[in-house]
């Protein structure tokens, strides 16, 4: 194990200065809930959409990274919808919690061809902590509190028409003040997010659903990038459903080395809703961990019709 303690002091340093304010991005958005990763589907939908998620990264080592969150996004008019995410994310002895509210608008291109636009905006408040009071030895000297909040925009793009969809979002849009713990630190926030699928049914009438989907995130800070690779079958019964998928990560200049790759199953049954997926980690924690497990909870409330067709 001490062989390996340098290995982790290394990650413990690079992931805690890649956390702040750019939440790790699993397969929550799988989980019929794409409004977390881009503001733009926030009001489609019939209902007042619930979503709680949490997720355990690297089981088996100690003070692993965590994360806990609730999305809430609902319409508020014909062509229009808002929502509301609250996130909690822990990753050793760094602490992040915040917020994003949202708004979208969804404007019909052509009704019959079921072809529509819209656009999407957040305002995200994030409050950074390094917790000093479980340091010991050397780190004592560390007295003072430290602490950094920030405010930043998130704005969307998504692009749909039939089983077709695509989303463009630059994340974090703002720069970073200026950091009290670490003046070489990056300033530059900002990520690209490219989401896009296509639902396919054989026919009008089928039960059956095949959706594969991509989700591409590049970090202007260090010009690194990701992306995953799904795939989702969904078993329709009435308004009643149930699905299965996988998902492949893998960092874009590696394609055959994925970080990591899993199932993920889902149901919703009347107004509530599960998911659950687990993600194997294939690089080299793979030994020491038993991969990262993820729940999604969720409840769709208050059901109200739209007049347009752009919100269903």
């Amino acid at each position: 194990m001490k062989k390996i303690a340098p290995f982790f002091i290394l990650l413990a340093f690079l992931n805690g200065k890649a956390q702040e304010l750019n939440l790790p991005s699993f397969t929550q958005y799988l989980a019929d809930n794409p409004f977390i990763i881009s503001p733009v589907y926030a009001g489609i939908g019939d209902h007042v959409k619930i979503r709680a998620n949490g997720f355990t990264q690297w089981v088996g080592i100690k003070n692993a990274p965590e994360n806990m969150s609730l999305a809430a996004d609902m319409r508020i008019h014909d062509q229009s919808g808002i929502g509301l995410y609250l996130y909690n994310d822990k990753n050793g002895n760094t602490r992040q919690s915040g917020a994003k509210v949202s708004f979208a608008h969804h404007i019909v291109i052509d009704k019959y061809a079921e072809q529509f636009v819209s656009f999407g905006i957040s305002y995200a408040l994030n409050q950074f902590r390094i917790e000093i009071e479980n340091f010991t030895g050397q780190d004592m000297a560390v007295v003072d509190d430290r602490r950094l909040t920030n405010h930043n925009i998130d704005v969307g793009f998504l692009y749909r028409k039939n089983g077709f969809y695509g989303s463009f979002t630059v994340a974090n849009l703002l720069n970073k003040n200026v950091d009290i713990f670490n003046d070489i630190e990056p300033l530059e926030l900002r990520n690209y997010q490219v989401f896009s699928g296509y639902k396919w049914r054989s026919s009008s009438n089928s039960d059956f659903e095949v959706e594969p989907s991509g989700f591409f995130q590049y970090f202007e800070s260090d010009q690194r990038s990701t992306t995953d690779l799904n795939l989702k079958l969904r078993f329709y019964n009435f308004e009643d459903y149930y699905w299965a998928g996988v998902s492949y990560r893998f960092l874009n200049d590696q394609l055959l080395e994925p970080l990591n790759i899993g199932p993920m199953l889902g149901l919703k049954r009347s107004n509530f809703y599960f998911a659950y997926s687990y993600q194997i980690t294939l690089n080299k924690l793979v030994n020491y961990n038993s991969g990262t497990h993820m729940v999604t909870l969720g409840i769709d409330i208050f059901q109200g019709i739209s007049n347009c067709p752009c919100t269903y």
